[in-house]
């Protein structure tokens, strides 16, 4: 019966700990390296609002991780790795819909080729 007002002092201070959110540094990584493949693909920030606000929340993550603002700085950094994610497949979307119509003009140009031998 001793321990037990320690252990109701004790109690606050353990929730507290455990209420903190740790730093999203495995976060912050994962979508800098998203952010980079995304530009290594092809996607531009000029061309690409997605990529450029991906770039922006990223940037904002930055910030809040400076002012240790961890659980804001995970949110910011889990959205721009799903902007980036979202630019990437944009842009491969367009290359494969450029890669169709390159197709469907190839066919039609060889059927009209064999038409005209027969």
């Amino acid at each position: 019966m001793i321990f037990r007002p320690l252990w109701v002092l004790m109690l606050p201070l353990t929730l507290a700990a455990c209420a903190s959110d740790p730093a999203p540094v495995e976060q912050m990584r994962l979508t800098e390296q998203t952010l980079s493949q995304a530009q290594t693909s092809g996607v531009s920030l000029e061309h690409s609002p997605t990529l450029q606000q991906a770039q922006h929340k990223f940037s904002a993550a930055q910030a809040a991780m400076a002012e240790q603002d961890y659980k804001q700085a995970r949110i910011y950094a889990e959205q721009a790795e799903l902007d980036a994610r979202l630019a990437e497949s944009q842009q491969l979307t367009e290359k494969s819909t450029q890669q169709l119509v390159e197709l469907t003009t190839s066919i039609n140009r060889l059927r009209k080729q064999l038409g005209g031998l027969q």
